[in-house]
């Protein structure tokens, strides 16, 4: 992955939903490096837990978990993620939820363009100790 570095006026500029699709990606590569860290085992088996952490309704719980801990800065990405004008909603999860992940995944991406991988790391860190997620 890149290391640059977006200025706060490029990411102030950014729609939210750009901001959630590079999150996507980055909260995936974390949900996978987490996995892996734990002794891998097979790649169907860690492919079935990824599903069960970049779910919408599990990203909606993990932004639950983690809304304490963030900064008011923070908190601001995640109320433009939330009100991301989405035009579908996937099966198996409520509209609420899906915009809950889309408010997730808006963070993450905005912290990782950010330069700001630290931050990501931590509140992925307070995620997996608040949630319980093996």
């Amino acid at each position: 992955m890149t290391d640059k570095v977006l200025a706060p006026e490029a990411l102030r500029s950014m729609g939210p939903l750009e901001l959630a699709y590079v999150g996507d990606g980055v909260y995936e590569l974390l949900v996978r490096t987490h996995l892996a860290g734990q002794g891998g085992g097979r790649v169907g088996q860690m492919h079935r837990a990824a599903v069960a952490y970049v779910s919408a309704p599990a990203q909606a719980e993990a932004l639950t978990a983690l809304t304490p801990f963030m900064t008011e800065e923070e908190q601001q990405v995640v109320h433009r993620g939330r009100n991301a004008h989405v035009h579908s909603c996937p099966a198996g999860c409520t509209v609420a939820q899906y915009h809950a992940a889309t408010a997730l995944e808006a963070l993450f991406g905005y912290l990782w363009l950010a330069g700001r991988k630290d931050r990501a790391a931590e509140l992925f860190e307070k995620m997996l100790e608040v949630c319980h997620a093996s």
